[in-house]
């Protein structure tokens, strides 16, 4: 494959803790990208649940509120060095 990411799009992961049919989808993308040697990243982590299911299931990176608003880079330092893993 060319690609050497693939991306879980928010709407399957808003709805992953509640919608068995979106955690399929999450957990095969996970499992594809492990099968294929392949970074995987979620979009639209919204919440501390989804980022410690999405660990669980073996997705490593992540963006959304959940873990950071929006900020300039300036910024970046300082949230870096106060922020926990979930």
């Amino acid at each position: 494959m060319p690609a050497d990411e693939l991306k879980i799009d928010q709407s399957f992961v808003r709805d992953m803790l509640s919608d068995p049919g979106d955690m399929a989808i999450v957990e095969g993308i996970i499992g594809l990208a492990a099968a294929f040697g392949k970074t995987v990243l979620a979009e639209g982590v919204e919440t501390a649940e989804h980022g410690k299911m999405l660990l669980r299931l073996g997705c490593d990176l992540a963006q959304g509120y959940g873990i950071a608003r929006p900020m300039p880079a300036s910024e970046l330092p300082a949230w870096i060095a106060t922020w926990r893993h979930l």
